[in-house]
């Protein structure tokens, strides 16, 4: 099936000319085949659709001598799956069951449907986890299109984020330029609890992409920040160029020890605001001393004046906290900091190549 998304123009009408067609098949529709299940039936009402399912390999020995068992009937396991249309979608799969003339008894391995004692299918954790990373839908929203509790599928999202995206070793690869800045992350009446942002700027200095979050630290301290430096490895570490931050003492502090050959740029984004106007005021004052008119696209001094605005800056940064904001205020708010460091990470970790490329 083609990606709608491939198309340059979303309102005409894709060209299906081309395409080749197979006989409908629901196990395929709904990639049950991608769990090892068949489709055996279905049952459709305006509450949900009830997909009944089996395994598609062969009788599995017995465990203990390797003899072939005897059937002794099936027991129903329901499994969340992904949904289709407004209603979600349940699997029932018909586990076999068997026994051994040595008196053992077991059942088929469904691991490679869900995993041990998951409420949610494989697919509906992949879904669940594209459509935070993609659609920035809420837990809840998520929730009511899957048809289970708010816990089993935030725990499944926290797990399956862990698994995929953030144990991913090549995560870390190629920084060369951090920014770093607070954010509240919970408002209370003993006053506001704050968390530290590590942000990757690589990508807006080599102008390859936005910026993407790579750690949210509990507190905001020079300790916090120090200590995650140290925790990194020392090649990454000596790699890193440049780190933009605000006018927070204990930032720099860090840093400098550290990471003592990095430079530190303080308080940029008001900083760098300045200077740049300074410097955009002089070109244009030169502008008029050597031409006696404003500048124009073909003119040197024209030409170069986004090379001369162009400098390291917290402002993709900032921007991220201001992702971070409008997350905190898509889910009403949070009391938990294991929850909202993963969500913030899936927010802004920069993982849609990985779910969607």
């Amino acid at each position: 099936m083609e990606n709608v998304s491939s198309y340059t123009n979303k309102n005409q009408a894709p060209d299906m000319s081309n395409l080749t067609f197979s006989s409908p098949d629901l196990s395929s529709f709904c990639q049950l085949n991608n769990l090892g299940l068949v489709a055996t039936g279905q049952h459709l009402c305006a509450e949900r659709a009830v997909i009944e399912c089996r395994f598609t390999k062969a009788p599995e020995p017995c465990p203990k001598c390797g003899a072939a068992g005897v059937s002794r009937g099936t027991v129903d396991r329901h499994l969340a799956h992904t949904p289709y249309g407004q209603r979600p979608t349940t699997l029932l799969l018909r586990i076999r069951r068997w026994r051994c003339i040595c008196g053992c008894f077991w059942h088929e391995d469904t691991s490679s449907a869900a995993p041990p004692r998951s409420k949610l299918s494989y697919g509906a954790m992949r879904w669940a986890l594209a459509t935070i990373v993609l659609d920035d839908l809420s837990i809840s929203r998520i929730a009511n299109h899957l048809g289970v509790a708010w816990h089993t599928v935030n725990s499944a999202i926290l797990k399956e984020g862990k698994r995929l995206l953030f144990n991913d070793p090549k995560r870390f690869d190629g920084v060369t330029v951090l920014g770093v800045d607070e954010h509240v992350w919970r408002h209370t009446r003993r006053g506001d609890k704050y968390v530290t942002i590590v942000v990757d700027l690589t990508p807006v200095r080599n102008k390859t992409g936005p910026s993407r979050l790579l750690a949210v630290l509990e507190g905001r301290s020079k300790q916090a920040f120090k200590q995650w430096l140290n925790n990194r490895p020392k090649a990454w570490r000596d790699q890193i160029e440049s780190i933009a931050m605000d006018g927070f003492t204990g930032f720099k502090s860090a840093a400098q020890e550290a990471l003592p050959q990095a430079q530190t740029v303080l308080d940029p984004f008001h900083v760098v605001r300045w200077a740049s106007n300074m410097l955009d005021e002089c070109r244009r004052r030169v502008q008029q001393d050597t031409l006696g008119r404003r500048g124009r696209k073909n003119d040197p001094l024209y030409k170069s004046r986004r090379t001369l605005l162009t400098r390291i800056s917290n402002g993709p940064t900032e921007a991220v906290n201001g992702r971070l904001e409008h997350l905190r205020g898509t889910a009403l708010g949070f009391r938990n900091l294991t929850n909202y460091i993963v969500r913030c990470l899936l927010k802004s970790g920069g993982f849609r190549n990985q779910l969607y490329p």
